[in-house]
């Protein structure tokens, strides 16, 4: 049993199911691997009418996002706040997965980086921001920035951006169970829990 998680940690949503996908996966028996992606590069080849969205919100549906952003935040015992940035460029944090995967600690860095942003509101685009996270969870700073900065790293986000857009994902958090069985969104997650006992 296979469960791969597509995210960016740009988002507020994909910050409920990250908190909570490894429990799902240890519960269903599933093998967790982590895909870090840009969800921006997502939504300019997939998504555009995100864009659209953001321009001219209803005021309706988003006086009802932020009681339900505060809903599922207080379900899952965890911050969620509103960043001054937002959107935020996310590619440095992203980029920064792949190293801390090569290291062996890639949810303690994502865990360090939602907190950084949906908890504590700070800029994630900013390098002196992302010295601080890098430092809390033990790496080199100046290792990390030299291999987010590698053609190969940048590829390899590419990749998997690219390969989540292939496979039919259009946005953040993306799931999938054993390949080909995608499920989208932090309110998928119960779904995703039965395909795996399945």
């Amino acid at each position: 049993m296979r469960l791969e998680f597509f995210f960016d940690c740009s988002s507020p949503w994909t910050y409920l199911a990250f908190h909570r996908i490894e429990d799902v996966a240890e519960q269903g028996g599933a093998e967790l691997v982590y895909r870090p992606i840009l969800v921006g590069g997502v939504f300019n080849a997939v998504n555009q009418s995100v864009y659209e969205q953001r321009a001219r919100p209803d005021l309706r549906k988003l006086r009802h996002y932020a009681k339900d952003l505060a809903d599922w935040a207080r379900y899952c015992g965890i911050v969620i706040g509103s960043p001054p940035v937002f959107p935020v460029n996310s590619v440095k944090a992203m980029r920064g997965c792949l190293f801390a995967e090569e290291q062996g600690k890639l949810p303690a860095y994502a865990r360090a980086v939602f907190e950084a942003y949906w908890g504590r509101l700070l800029d994630i685009s900013q390098e002196d921001v992302m010295r601080d996270i890098v430092s809390s969870v033990g790496f080199d700073a100046d290792a990390f920035f030299e291999h987010i900065g590698r053609q190969g790293t940048k590829d390899w986000l590419r990749a998997n951006t690219e390969e989540l857009i292939e496979r039919g994902g259009f946005g953040s958090p993306t799931m999938f169970v054993n390949g080909d069985d995608m499920y989208f969104g932090n309110d998928r997650m119960p779904l995703v829990t039965a395909a795996l006992a399945r």
